[in-house]
Formats: C-alpha cells, sequence, structure tokens
C-alpha cells in the first residue's frame, strides 16, 4: 500500500467532499485523516489517503480531473523519523488582531526547532470592547531531548511581548 496526501483547493460547492471520496474508493483507497475548511467562499484541505501501489496513478489522474476543484496534488509522504519519547505541546493564543501575530508566534517555535502539528486560528469579533480578536490554537511536536522549561518560558516571554494571553494546555 501507498500512502498519499491530496491538498485540494477549490470554489465551495456541494458535493465537493463526496466526488473526492468517491474516487478514492473508486481506486479501492482507503481515507484515513483529514483537515477540510471552507474559508470565504473557497473549499480547502488535506486528506491523508492509502491506496495499493498499482493503483497510485491512476488515482492520482482521477482526482486531478475532478471538476470543480481548482487544483489537487498528491504528495508521497517522506519517511517518518521517531522519536517514541516525543510529546505534543499544545497552546492557545489569544488577544487583540494585528499584523505579524502569526509571525512572532510561529518564529518562537522555529527557534526551538519545535515541528508544527496543527495550526488553527481565527478572528473573532469582541463587542464589549468594540475590536477584533485573533486566536490561535498551535499544536507542536517536542523532541524527548527539548527543554520543557525554556520552551513554555520563551512562549510566555513573547505572549507579554506581543500583549496576547497564552494558554498551555
Amino acid at each position: 500500500m501507498a500512502t498519499l496526501v491530496l491538498t485540494v483547493v477549490g470554489d465551495d460547492r456541494a458535493g465537493l467532499v463526496s466526488a473526492l471520496a468517491e474516487q478514492v474508493a473508486a481506486h479501492r483507497g482507503n481515507w484515513e485523516q483529514s483537515e477540510l475548511a471552507e474559508l470565504a467562499g473557497a473549499f480547502a484541505g488535506i486528506v491523508l489517503i492509502s491506496v495499493p501501489d498499482d493503483r497510485v496513478d491512476e488515482l492520482t489522474r482521477a482526482v486531478q480531473s475532478l471538476e470543480g476543484l481548482l487544483r489537487v496534488t498528491a504528495h508521497t509522504p517522506p519517511a517518518a523519523h521517531a522519536d517514541d519519547d516525543a510529546y505534543n505541546l499544545t497552546f492557545t493564543v489569544l488577544g487583540n488582531d494585528r499584523p505579524g501575530i502569526v509571525r512572532d508566534v510561529t518564529t518562537a517555535v522555529a527557534a526551538h526547532a519545535l515541528s508544527i502539528d496543527g495550526f488553527r486560528s481565527r478572528t473573532l469579533d469582541a463587542p464589549m470592547a468594540g475590536g477584533t480578536l485573533f486566536e490561535a490554537t498551535v499544536q507542536v511536536r517536542v523532541p524527548s531531548a527539548a527543554d520543557a522549561d525554556a520552551i513554555t518560558s520563551a512562549l510566555e516571554r513573547l505572549a507579554g511581548e506581543i500583549q496576547v494571553d497564552l494558554s498551555l494546555g
């Protein structure tokens, strides 16, 4: 079995996920994991599938020709480098929206050589304060050899510098 990661981007409309799932099933593929979302009228997502080795090329052509999708790309993921003692650290950032928050947070994460496994963000109206809030939930993979206290301190320092609340969970 081969593993493929499909990235999907298109104009949002009913039936896009169904059309993609139909092609995966028709080529004896197994839909294993996905993150899919509608954002401002566009549909975007990433899907992890497994498919028999002899069906990879056929499935790739089939999903790339789906009507209504702007782009579907199949990627073969590299072999994973396992660190069995690594753990996930999840934190939430919440503060007044302004340009540069994502850059600042991801720079702090990269400075500690951490890999981002998940990043979800959104803006929210703050009717009581009369502005817009930015919220992000970030999941990072922390290698077993990393200094967890130094990472936590760096994130807390950043929260103070960019004036956001930080919740570790």
